[in-house]
């Protein structure tokens, strides 16, 4: 069945940038059910939108299921490796250098105080005591 595409969906040229990264099914299990194309544009969809895996429009994968890849390729590096090998390719295509000359890294300090916690309270409640004052 065609689909009416979203606005999230791959265009053909990304998807055959894209679809030579992404895992092979695993050898030996179940054929794959579901295209792997529906499932990334599923996965836009919901990222791009803001929308709960739940809510998926009823013409995508269902939400268990790109959710699943989704959470997979997290935890395989998928993801990762997709970044990797896309940002040369994007930082070429703006006429920059492939590779991030710079970074930034930003951090945040906070002061403390070199005693804290219970010293202190310890020391006022001395100071306290001292002064002949009961509680």
């Amino acid at each position: 069945m065609e689909r009416k595409p979203y606005p999230t969906d791959l265009t053909d040229a990304q998807w055959e940038i894209l679809a030579p990264l992404l895992p092979e099914a695993k050898p030996g299990g179940r054929p794959r059910s579901v295209e792997l194309r529906e499932v990334v544009n599923a996965i836009l969809y919901v990222l791009r939108s803001g929308c709960p895996w739940r809510m998926l429009p009823h013409d995508l994968p269902p939400w268990q299921t790109s959710y699943k890849y989704f959470r997979n390729w997290i935890r395989d590096g998928t993801w990762e490796r997709l970044h990797e090998s896309l940002r040369p390719q994007v930082r070429e295509a703006e006429g920059r250098n492939p590779e991030p000359s710079a970074a930034i890294i930003d951090s945040q300090s906070v002061k403390t105080t070199e005693k804290g916690g219970l010293g202190a309270t310890m020391l006022a409640r001395r100071s306290w005591e001292e002064s002949g004052i009961s509680s």
